[in-house]
């Protein structure tokens, strides 16, 4: 974590420079202050990742400080630093937020390592600062946006394991949101209050797999000017979730098999081994068990992940969740520029297209359609060609993936054509249903009831 920002709390001058010292050395950015006032200036003026305070000292404790902190910004890790070490200061400590704490007189070692794994987690938490927003909707912003059945059992699954800390393995489409389950999985455990480490398989080169799972100490290799902590230990106590688990590489499995067993890794260059409490989740798109059988992925390390197994379902799969996820998305993109809704016509083309590319690809075509639409409704037009078209297909005689029976189906479809043919010709004729029933060859109040039924507004479609 070089680079990482400290800030060096304590009334003894020649302590604090000589701990910044040590940091500095280590190759972090120390700053050291001999007060907890002074310590929040300097928090205003520039940003830190961890705090080192000592505990003890006049006007304001490294207690209060450590309050005041996490009430300005919780992300800023703070390790306490006391020559009075005690149990329950050590308890409360943790309680009120407080990463760790060093007694007095400590080890430079202890020093640095302590430190190195704070920033490492600060790293953590900015790193997951998308994900968090993503996952932001509903009570405690832990809800998944979703209304189907399918989904539903699948979600009250992931609920059930975890409250145990076992493997979960989740197989699905890319695009369905399997990270989104991982880290929710971990909000619903026991663990929620330690880091949530996301690691992406598919962008590690081959050769540094190791390195970054396990850490390196300096030296290790040429380029290893630093100690580094692996994830393994960064997720120490918390998730450690490996996304595109099909793309690890088959020479790095019996290593990974080996730490999750002994629960244990040793550091790329380091004779010791370094004890580690992870929860192990991992996702994929691939088929592992014909992976298994072609022998490109170890068949005991499928059968240790694979303890709990949960199949996300498409986004095809659960169309009852459409709609009320293009609400979502809706509100959330189309709120600055005046969109409050999607017209029947728009809804019919959503609900009616297949979706390869899953819950992303809907989030990007309703940004997309928010971006470049018009004040009010979004309008078919709005959508994404490749929307319209396979819609209008889908629409007329696609897969029917809400199931049903056929009369089901049939009303759906009729439903699908009807509305998107209303709003075309009000589109056409500006609103005006005169006009529009005699195209249609249709009674006025003919067509003014089909447009009651679809809860179709001419006004919506005059200049």
């Amino acid at each position: 974590m070089s680079q990482a920002r400290v800030l060096v709390v304590d009334d003894e001058k020649d302590l604090a420079e000589s701990t910044a010292y040590f940091l500095e050395r280590a190759g972090f950015a120390a700053v050291c202050v001999t007060s907890a006032a002074e310590a929040l200036a300097a928090m205003r003026q520039q940003p830190f990742a961890v705090v080192v305070t000592d505990v003890r000292m006049p006007r304001m404790s490294g207690m209060e400080l450590l309050a005041a902190i996490k009430q300005s910004d919780p992300d800023i890790e703070v390790l306490l630093l006391t020559g009075y070490p005690d149990l329950q200061m050590a308890v409360s400590a943790i309680k009120q937020g407080a990463f760790d704490y060093l007694a007095k007189p400590f080890a430079e070692k202890d020093l640095i390592e302590r430190v190195t794994k704070a920033a490492a987690h600060r790293q953590v938490k900015d790193n997951n600062e998308g994900l968090r927003e993503r996952l932001r909707s509903g009570k405690a912003g832990r809800r998944l946006i979703h209304s189907s059945p399918v989904f539903a059992e699948s979600l009250a699954m992931l609920e059930r394991a975890a409250r145990t800390d076992a493997s979960v393995l989740l197989l699905g489409e890319s695009g369905t949101g399997k990270e989104l389950l991982a880290h929710h999985l971990h909000d619903s455990s026991a663990r929620v209050d330690k880091p949530f480490v996301p690691v992406d398989c598919a962008s590690i080169p081959t050769d540094l797999f190791e390195s970054e799972l396990f850490g390196h100490v300096k030296g290790a290799f040429t380029g290893a000017t630093a100690s580094k902590l692996g994830l393994f230990q960064v997720a120490d106590g918390g998730t450690l979730f490996f996304d595109e688990l099909g793309e690890m590489p088959l020479a790095f499995q019996s290593k990974l098999l080996r730490a999750i067993q002994e629960r244990s890794v040793r550091p790329v260059g380091s004779n010791e081994q370094s004890a580690v409490d992870v929860r192990i989740v991992a996702a994929t798109n691939r088929n592992l068990q014909k992976e298994v059988d072609e022998g490109r992925f170890r068949a005991d390390l499928f059968y240790r992940l694979d303890v709990v197994r949960i199949e996300v379902p498409p986004l095809r799969d659960r169309l009852g969740d459409v709609d009320v996820l293009v609400t979502h998305f809706v509100q959330r993109f189309g709120d600055k520029v005046s969109i409050r809704g999607v017209s029947s016509a728009a809804a019919a083309v959503l609900r009616g297209y297949h979706w390869p590319g899953n819950v992303r690809q809907l989030r990007n075509a309703i940004e997309r359609a928010c971006a470049l639409g018009h004040p009010g409704e979004l309008q078919a037009a709005d959508l994404p060609p490749e929307l319209t078209e396979q819609g209008d297909l889908a629409a007329i005689g696609g897969d029917d993936a809400e199931g049903g029976t056929f009369q089901a189906m049939k009303a759906r479809r009729i439903a699908a054509i009807e509305s998107s043919y209303l709003e075309s010709l009000l589109k056409k004729h500006k609103g005006n249903v005169t006009h529009c029933s005699e195209e249609a060859g249709m009674a006025r109040s003919a067509f003014q009831k089909l447009m009651q039924k679809y809860a179709i507004r001419s006004s919506d479609f005059r200049e």
